[in-house]
C-alpha cells in the first residue's frame, strides 16, 4: 500500500507526491515579514495587496502564507477581509492558503473564510497539552492540515535534542490522542539565524538539518517546513549573500527530508550557479565546519560577502593609513571595522589625553559605537560585524577599568544593571540575546530572565536586583499587549526606571501611542536594533545626558502620537447627505461635449501585435518580477541593473517570437452611449433622444472628511446632469486566451521561467491595448481629442483629457458593475472574455472599464463608506443590503454584524 499523501486545495487540488521535492510557501503576504505588505494592509490598500499575493503565485508559490499580526491592525478583521478578497480572485485562490497567526481567534476566523483545505500555521505545546489538543481538534474538525512549531512549556527548541524531543511528543499526542492524520502534520523545527558572531548560534543550521533527518526517519508520513529567511538575518541588506545562504541551506535540508518552506518564491539562487567561493563560505557557515584556510567560518563569510555587496567585486587590501589619524578617529575606525590589533595602544593614548578615564568611554568610544549604530540601521553593517565592534569596545573598557577603580570613580554613569526578558506568551529571544551580548561587551551587567516571563516575575526581579533599566522583547503580536500591560504595572508599582521596547512586531508608533502613555513616571523607549541599544542605555545612565535625552524622547513621542491621531481623525467619515452636499461643482452652463462618431457598441478588429507592443509600459513588467524601479532607469540601477537588463533581453526575445509567430489573438469591443448624471448614478440612453433608458451605472461617493475646497467625489460628478448633452463609453480588451495554453506548454516542458514570462507579457499586451484603444477613442471614435499628437510612451503619464475608471478599482470598488458593462457590450460574444461568479475576468490578460471625457475628471479612491450609503446604494441597485455588503466588504467602515470599526483599526 502506498504512503498516505498530504492533500490540500484552493480552487484546485494540490497533492504532495514524491515527484514534488519541495513546496514553495510564498512569504510576501505576511505583515511581519514584508514591510511593503504591512504598509498596504495598514493603509487598507487591498487591491495592491492582492497583487502581492498574485505575484507570489505567478513566481511559483504552491501555497501562500497569510499573516496579519501587527500591533496597529485589527488582525482578525484584516484576515477575514483579505481572505474574502482572495476568494474572488481565481488566479490566487487556485492555490491553498496557509493561515498564519499567533492568535487562535485569528486562525479560527480564517478557517471560517477560506475555501478548500488550508494549512494552519501554527499550533504548539507552548501552553501545555490541553490547549494543544483543543487547537488540534478544532483544526481537524475544520479539515485543515497543521504546522506544529517545535516549542513547549519550557520554550523554543534550539538544539537537535530539544527539536526531536518536542516533535516526537507532539506527534504521539496528535496521532494517538487526537486522531490526526500523520500526513497532515507539518513540523517546523525552527530555522534560526547563523553567522551572528555568537558561538552558541553556529550549529543552528546543522541542528535543523539533523533534526529533519531524524523526524522523517522516526515519525512516519509527516512533513518538515521552516521559515528559510530567518537563517540569513545577520546579512540583511546583502541580497546576493542571503540568496546563496538560502540555496545552500535548502540543498542540504531538502536532502535530509525538508519538503516545504516559507520562502520568497521569486528570489532563490540556483545552488550550482552560486559563485564557488561564496558557495563554499556559505556551506562552512550552514554546516558549521572549519574553512579550508583554517579560519573562522563566520569571519570568512563576512570577507567574501564584501565582494557581493552592491557592485564591489575587489578584495579589500590591508591599508594602515588610518594609523596616522587622530586617536579619536582611530578608535572609531577600529570599532566600525572590528579591529582589535591596536585597541589597547589607542585607548591608553586617549586616556592620557583625557581628564579622566570615563571621558574616553563617553567620548570617542561612544561616538564610534553611534557610527556603528547608524551603519547597522542603514543596512551597511551586519550583526556579526556589530558583535565584533562590541568586542573592541569591551577590550577598550578593560584597559580603562583599573584606572577608574583606582580613582574610585563610580561606574554608574558608564555601566549599569539591565534586566531583559521576552514577555509572557512569547518564546523568541535571538534578538534579545544579541542585545544582551552587545551590552555585556560594553561593561553592562545583564540579568536575562529568558522567555515567556510573566509580569509579576519581571517586577519582582527588577526590585530584587535594583536594576537601572528594563528591556522587553517580543516577536509575535500578542506580545505588544503584554508590553502595554507591563508598562501600566510599572506605573502602578511606582517604578521610575526607563523601559526599553524591542522586537520584530514593535515600532516607534506603537510605543508612542500605546505603551508610553501607560508609564508616566519614567519613559518607554523603542530601540530599533542591537547596535542602537548601547547608545540608548549610555544616555539613560548618564547623569548629564539623561534629562535632556528623555525630554527629547517625550517630545518626539508626543508628536508621533499627535500625528497618528490626526491621521486617524482624517479617516472619520461624513454622513452621506453631507458628502453629497460637498460634491464636485463643475460649471455645466457652457459645456459643449463632443458628440461621438457612433453610439452603441462596436467590435474593434485588425490588431497588429507589433503596433500594440509600442504602447507597452515596461515598469510594471519589472515589478512583476520584484525588481523595483522605473523603466528605463532600472536597467542602470546600482543593485538591480544587471538582473533587469538580463530579464529585459529575455523579454525582448520572447516578444519577437510573439509578434513573428502570432502567439496572441487580441480582441476588443468598445461602446459609446448618450449619458447624464442623476444624483450619484449615471444613466445611459438608447439614442440621442434620451427618452429610452438603456442602463444605469451606479457609483459610490467618498465619505472621508475633507480639507476646505476638497470635494467628496463620485464618478457621476464628471458627467453632465440632465438637460446637458453628454456621453459615456465602455470597453473590454484581451490579449486572448492563447497565453494560457502557451504557458501550460512551457510548464509541461519544465520551463517555468518562460511560462511566467509569457503570462507577464500577455498582461502587458492587455494593458497596452487598453492604452492604444483609449487613444483611438479620443482621436477617432469619440473624437474629443482629435488634435492629440502624443507618442505611445508619452501616454504613460496620462497627459490627455479624460479617464477610464474600472469597476472593482478604487473609484468604483463594486465588482458587480462589471456585469452591467459586459451586458451593454455583449462582451463575451464579442471578445471571448468571461466573468466568473466572483466577477473576475477570464482570460486574466484582459482589461475593462469606462470612458469619461470631461477635462476636469481625474482618478480617485472612494475609500471607506458608511452604512447609510450602503443602504442607499443597495436600494438604487435593487439588491439586498447583505449582498451589497458582501461585495463592498473591503471598503465598509462598519462591521455588518453591528459593531463599529474604530479609527485605530
Amino acid at each position: 500500500m502506498s504512503d498516505p499523501l498530504l492533500r490540500l486545495s484552493g480552487l484546485e487540488p494540490f497533492v504532495l507526491t514524491r515527484d514534488i521535492p519541495f513546496v514553495n510557501v510564498g512569504e510576501r503576504t505576511n505583515v511581519t515579514g514584508s514591510a511593503k505588505f504591512r504598509k498596504l494592509i495598514t493603509n487598507r490598500d487591498y487591491a495592491t495587496a492582492l497583487e502581492v499575493a498574485r505575484d507570489q503565485v505567478e513566481n511559483g508559490a504552491q501555497i501562500i502564507d497569510i499573516n496579519m499580526d501587527e500591533g496597529l491592525i485589527d488582525s482578525k478583521q484584516a484576515m477575514i477581509d483579505f481572505l474574502n478578497l482572495v476568494a474572488a480572485e481565481p488566479d490566487i485562490a487556485r492555490v491553498p492558503v496557509m493561515i498564519d497567526s499567533s492568535k487562535w481567534e485569528v486562525i479560527e476566523a480564517g478557517l471560517q473564510c477560506v475555501q478548500g483545505k488550508p494549512v494552519v500555521n501554527s499550533i504548539s505545546l507552548k501552553e501545555g497539552e490541553e490547549a494543544f489538543i483543543h487547537h488540534a481538534s478544532l483544526c481537524l474538525s475544520y479539515g485543515a492540515a497543521v504546522v506544529v512549531m517545535a516549542f513547549d512549556e519550557q520554550g523554543q527548541a534550539d538544539s537537535f535534542e530539544r527539536k526531536t524531543e518536542i516533535c516526537a511528543r507532539a506527534y504521539r499526542i496528535l496521532t494517538e490522542e487526537v486522531g490526526f492524520p500523520p500526513e497532515d502534520i507539518i513540523f517546523d523545527p525552527n530555522v534560526f539565524a547563523v553567522a551572528t558572531g555568537i558561538e552558541e548560534h553556529d550549529n543552528y543550521g546543522v541542528d535543523f538539518i539533523e533534526a529533519t533527518r531524524w523526524i522523517r526517519a522516526n515519525l512516519p508520513h509527516c512533513h518538515i517546513s521552516g521559515g528559510v529567511s530567518n537563517l540569513s538575518f545577520s546579512f540583511r541588506g546583502n541580497e546576493p549573500v542571503r540568496e546563496a545562504m538560502h540555496a545552500v541551506f535548502l540543498y542540504h535540508a531538502i536532502k535530509a527530508g525538508m519538503d516545504m518552506g516559507i520562502v520568497n518564491a521569486g528570489q532563490l539562487a540556483v545552488y550550482d550557479q552560486i559563485e564557488p567561493d561564496l558557495r563554499e563560505a556559505c556551506e562552512d557557515v550552514v554546516l558549521n565546519r572549519t574553512p579550508a584556510n583554517g579560519g573562522n567560518a563566520t569571519e570568512n563569510l563576512l570577507e567574501v560577502a564584501e565582494r557581493f555587496k552592491g557592485d564591489k567585486r575587489e578584495e579589500k587590501k590591508r591599508d594602515l593609513a588610518w594609523r596616522e589619524w587622530p586617536v579619536e578617529k582611530r578608535l572609531e575606525h577600529a570599532l566600525v571595522n572590528g579591529i582589535t590589533e591596536f585597541v589597547e595602544e589607542d585607548t591608553e593614548t586617549a586616556r592620557l589625553a583625557a581628564e579622566k578615564p570615563l571621558d574616553v568611554i563617553e567620548g570617542p568610544l561612544m561616538a564610534g559605537m553611534n557610527v556603528v549604530g547608524d551603519l547597522f540601521g542603514a543596512g551597511k553593517m551586519f550583526l556579526p560585524q556589530v558583535v565584533k565592534s562590541a568586542r573592541v569596545m569591551k577590550q577598550a573598557v578593560a584597559v580603562l577599568l583599573p584606572y577608574m577603580e583606582a580613582e574610585k570613580e563610580g561606574r554608574r554613569e558608564s555601566a549599569g544593571r539591565v534586566l531583559m526578558a521576552t514577555v509572557k506568551g512569547d518564546v523568541h529571544d535571538i534578538g534579545k540575546n544579541i542585545v544582551g551580548v552587545v551590552l555585556a561587551c560594553n561593561n553592562y551587567e545583564i540579568i536575562d530572565l529568558g522567555v515567556m516571563v510573566p509580569p509579576q516575575k519581571i517586577l519582582a526581579e527588577a526590585k530584587a536586583h535594583e536594576v537601572d533599566i528594563i528591556g522587553l522583547s517580543g516577536l509575535i503580536t500578542p506580545s505588544l499587549d503584554e508590553m502595554v500591560h507591563l508598562a501600566s504595572e510599572l506605573e502602578r508599582e511606582g517604578f521610575d526606571v526607563p523601559l526599553l521596547i524591542g522586537g520584530a512586531t514593535t515600532s516607534k508608533v506603537h510605543t508612542a501611542v500605546k505603551i508610553s502613555p501607560q508609564y508616566k513616571k519614567s519613559q518607554a523607549i523603542y530601540v530599533t536594533d542591537a547596535s542602537r541599544a548601547v547608545g540608548v542605555v549610555s544616555a539613560l545612565l548618564s547623569k548629564t545626558q539623561k534629562p535632556a535625552y528623555i525630554e527629547g524622547i517625550r517630545a518626539e513621542y508626543d508628536e508621533v502620537a499627535e500625528r497618528h491621531e490626526r491621521a486617524e481623525l482624517a479617516k472619520q467619515r461624513l454622513p452621506l447627505a453631507a458628502a453629497r452636499a460637498n460634491a464636485m461643482k463643475i460649471d455645466w452652463s457652457d459645456y459643449k461635449a463632443t458628440a461621438p462618431a457612433f453610439t452603441g457598441r462596436k467590435v474593434i478588429e485588425g490588431w497588429d501585435l507589433e503596433e500594440i507592443a509600442r504602447y507597452i509600459d515596461w515598469t510594471p513588467f519589472f515589478q512583476t518580477w520584484e525588481l523595483k524601479g522605473v523603466y528605463p532607469r532600472i536597467l542602470e540601477h546600482e543593485t538591480y541593473g544587471e538582473a533587469a537588463r538580463s530579464l529585459f533581453n529575455d523579454a525582448q526575445a520572447m516578444l519577437k517570437r510573439i509578434i513573428e509567430e502570432k502567439w496572441f489573438g487580441p480582441r476588443a469591443v468598445v461602446g459609446l452611449w448618450p449619458a447624464n448624471a442623476v444624483g450619484d448614478d449615471i444613466r445611459l440612453y438608447a439614442d440621442d433622444s434620451r427618452t429610452a433608458e438603456l442602463a444605469v451605472l451606479h457609483t459610490l461617493r467618498q465619505q472621508t472628511s475633507k480639507r476646505k475646497d476638497s470635494p467628496n467625489l463620485a464618478l457621476s460628478d464628471f458627467v453632465a446632469p440632465e438637460g446637458t448633452a453628454d456621453w459615456v463609453g465602455g470597453f473590454v480588451v484581451t490579449a486572448g486566451p492563447e497565453e494560457a495554453e502557451i504557458a501550460k506548454r512551457f510548464e509541461a516542458e519544465g520551463d517555468d521561467y518562460a511560462a511566467i514570462m509569457v503570462k507577464a507579457l500577455a498582461d502587458r499586451y492587455a494593458e497596452a491595448m487598453a492604452e492604444m484603444l483609449h487613444q483611438q477613442v479620443r482621436k477617432e471614435h469619440w473624437g474629443y481629442g482629435a488634435d492629440e499628437t502624443f507618442a505611445p510612451q508619452e501616454l504613460i503619464g496620462e497627459p490627455y483629457d479624460g479617464i477610464r475608471p474600472a469597476p472593482g478599482y478604487p473609484a468604483q470598488p463594486d465588482h458587480t458593475e462589471k456585469r452591467t458593462l459586459f451586458d451593454l457590450l455583449d462582451a463575451e460574444a464579442s471578445t471571448g472574455v468571461e466573468l466568473t461568479e466572483s466577477m473576475a475576468m477570464w482570460p486574466g490578460s484582459s482589461v475593462s472599464g469606462l470612458y469619461i471625457a470631461h477635462p476636469k475628471s481625474y482618478y480617485f479612491g472612494v475609500a471607506k463608506v458608511e452604512r447609510d450609503q450602503v443602504e442607499d446604494y443597495a436600494a438604487r441597485k435593487g439588491m439586498e443590503v447583505a449582498e451589497v455588503e458582501r461585495w463592498l466588504a473591503p471598503v465598509l467602515n462598519y462591521r455588518p454584524d453591528g459593531g463599529k470599526i474604530m479609527a485605530a483599526e
